[in-house]
């Protein structure tokens, strides 16, 4: 039993309209769903990612209207790298973003930027996963962003120092310096630790919620007992419609989510309409009526391009 590396990230946003304009117009991914959040079916919950919505290449957020800027602090992730195709493509998005009016800077071979909700990015040359790419009219497919490479979290501990929570009971391999990596039979991922800066963390709009790693359907079950008998405090398994889920937190702080790989986000939709609709948990399909009328309106940048 292992884990088939990343499944996806999920952040906090202040502002759906402008996060759907930053994430699907100017990085040029796909919104692959447009649904609720099963705990506040008020807010919005969105997902991009490639053209399929596939693990991997998934970064969802919960739309928290007006909520104040967070700051990450111990146990919070505190930068995505996004992997694009080669060092040569760091040009282009330097250009580009610039050209939307966002603040870059290069170190080395990462382009460093900011989402509108103050959350940290960068943009890396592409490791030996296979890409996961989204269309968009004005993103060359050679520049094409192709899926997350890794993230960099804050830790109370001492990054130095192996976690065997880590090692041994999900089965990461240390490298050392902080940095683990997650290998799947197609994907890895890399989650560097740092040491925590002093202030302590404040969620808000801009931080990371939690993260998830993707297991193939039949082991689900098996690594929530697996939590459970090393004395996580596990959640039951919970159907998100698009995969089904348990959480749990790590002792550096990290929610972490186990997500199955199937059934996907065409469960319930035509593969290329993603995106387009309001789509509801059946949980909350009752509140239809009312959604649509109190939601603000979002338009999905790949059915206007389409119409």
């Amino acid at each position: 039993m292992r884990l088939e590396a990343l499944h996806h990230i999920t952040m906090i946003t202040a502002d759906a309209t402008e996060n759907v304009r930053f994430h699907a117009d100017v990085l040029g991914l796909r919104l692959v769903k447009k649904t609720v959040n099963f705990d506040d079916p008020l807010s919005y919950h969105l997902y991009f990612g490639d053209e399929t919505g596939a693990p991997g290449s998934i970064l969802t957020w919960f739309e928290a209207p007006g909520a104040a800027a967070g700051r990450a602090g111990a146990g919070m992730i505190h930068r995505i790298d996004l992997s694009v195709p080669s060092a040569d493509s760091l040009g282009f998005w330097e250009a580009r973003l610039a050209a939307a009016g966002v603040p870059v800077r290069r170190e080395g071979d990462a382009l460093l930027f900011a989402d509108p909700d103050g959350l940290a990015f960068a943009l890396v040359p592409q490791g030996a996963n296979p890409p996961l790419t989204a269309r968009h009219p004005e993103v060359p497919a050679e520049h094409a962003i192709t899926g997350i490479e890794a993230v960099r979290a804050y830790t109370p501990a001492d990054p130095a120092a192996e976690d065997p929570v880590l090692t041994e009971l999900l089965g990461f391999s240390f490298a050392g310096d902080g940095a683990y990596a997650v290998e799947g039979s197609e994907r890895s991922f890399r989650i560097v630790f740092d040491p925590a800066p002093d202030a302590p963390g404040l969620n808000g709009a801009g931080t990371v919620h939690h993260i998830a790693w993707a297991s193939r359907d039949e082991d689900h079950v098996g690594w929530q007992e697996r939590v459970a008998r090393a004395g996580g405090r596990v959640s039951p398994v919970m159907d998100r419609d698009y995969f089904r889920s348990i959480y749990f937190r790590v002792p550096t702080g990290l929610l972490f989510e186990i997500a199955t790989l199937s059934p996907g986000f065409a469960v319930d939709e035509d593969p290329e309409r993603l995106g387009e609709e309001l789509r509801l948990p059946a949980m909350h399909a009752h509140l239809r009526e009312h959604l649509e009328r109190s939601l603000t309106p979002l338009a999905n940048p790949r059915a206007a391009v389409a119409g």
